[in-house]
């Protein structure tokens, strides 16, 4: 590829996408009291979700230093564009460290071209943007142009939040525990979105897992009604093969030309907990 597409931990990448695209990912670190890890790296999703279970307090995550992405841009061909996807900048200070990075290789090499854009999202709504980067690089799109058209996706990406249980928002502090406790008590379901400057929010208080289920789904149809040309990326904190239910019942009800699924990093798993989802797709 004559661009080199990168990106941090904060998206929740399959396998297949990394390797049809030749993604570099720059990996967050993941702290469990006095360890630390680095997501992706020294620290599987599976590993995470079994230490976490086993911890009384949540972990917790931090952004890669700036120097992290001044090596990782370094490691590319100075005459490849690099186009740096990063997580939302209201949720990490990721962002800014990746432009701190750009900075200082640009102060060596300063021909390099080095664009680092905020996706104001997280998880699958990165996976929704990477792969999209990703089908223009292929199709040859030049890198002003395509800088351009990421710019425009990146305002039109919804992304859903679908949380089953409330405890590790109680856990973190992200939620007054008397409000949880009632939460829980009521079986409330907690449906939550990315706000325009990249903040996540709360959409709807739902009584019941059915229900919530069931106006999580509607939620799609409110943004879109084009499905045939769009892409919906699905990221999970539950087993795949709830997850691939789920995704079965999006695909039952909506006609999308394609689907990725793939399961949660830390960063959103911390706060989601067990049988989570977040969905992204682009918006009308």
């Amino acid at each position: 590829m004559q661009i080199q597409i990168m990106t941090d931990s904060g998206a929740d990448l399959t396998k297949a996408l990394v390797e049809r695209y030749n993604i570099k990912i720059v990996p967050l670190n993941v702290h469990f009291g006095d360890e630390q890890f680095q997501s992706g790296v020294d620290i599987d999703i599976p590993t995470f979700y079994e230490k976490m279970k086993g911890s009384e307090e949540l972990p917790t995550t931090s952004a890669p230093a700036p120097y992290a992405f001044y090596e990782a841009y370094k490691e590319v061909d100075p005459e490849v564009p690099i186009l740096m996807l990063s997580l939302s900048q209201e949720l990490s200070t990721t962002h800014d460290n990746a432009v701190a990075g750009k900075n200082m290789l640009l102060e060596e090499e300063p021909s390099r071209n080095i664009v680092v854009l905020n996706t104001k999202t997280a998880t699958s709504g990165m996976t929704l943007l990477v792969d999209e980067a990703g089908r223009c690089v292929e199709e040859d799109m030049e890198f002003g142009a395509l800088v351009q058209h990421m710019e425009e996706r990146i305002e039109q990406t919804a992304t859903l939040i679908f949380l089953r249980t409330v405890e590790n928002l109680i856990k973190g502090g992200r939620l007054d525990r008397f409000k949880g406790t009632i939460a829980k008590t009521l079986n409330i379901k907690i449906l939550m979105k990315k706000s325009d400057i990249g903040t996540i929010e709360v959409a709807e208080k739902v009584r019941g897992n059915k229900k919530a289920i069931r106006r999580f789904l509607e939620q799609i149809g409110e943004y879109t009604k084009n499905f045939e040309d769009k892409v919906i990326a699905v990221s999970y904190s539950t087993t795949e093969e709830k997850a691939k239910s789920f995704i079965g019942e999006i695909k039952d009800r909506y006609a999308f030309k394609d689907s990725i699924l793939t399961e949660m990093g830390p960063l959103i798993a911390t706060h989601a907990g067990e049988g989570g989802y977040v969905i992204s797709f682009f918006r009308d």
